[in-house]
């Protein structure tokens, strides 16, 4: 599917002062905006954004401040945090 839609003249020349490449970063916002509302997987972003590989993901995510830390990622953080402070206090 191909989506168009019209800016005005001058919105588009300020756009495109900061964003060389108008659609891809338009493509890019609408993609960031559907993963963060879960309404894409990962892997349904790394495909519509052409990556090949999860760390290209990864990193293109870490740039835009997006972290996928589920809660059982910051449990198991959590606890290893524990284990180490624990181990540091009986030496």
């Amino acid at each position: 599917m191909q989506i168009t839609f019209e800016l005005p003249e001058d919105i588009a020349n300020g756009l495109q002062s900061k964003w060389k490449d108008l659609s891809r970063a338009a493509l890019e916002s609408l993609a960031l905006e559907a993963y963060r509302s879960r309404a894409l997987s990962a892997a349904q972003l790394r495909r519509l954004l052409g990556f090949e590989t999860g760390m290209q993901l990864d990193a293109f995510l870490k740039e835009h401040e997006i972290y996928d830390f589920s809660v059982a990622d910051f449990e198991q953080d959590r606890e290893t945090l524990r284990k180490v402070r624990m181990s540091k206090t009986q030496t």
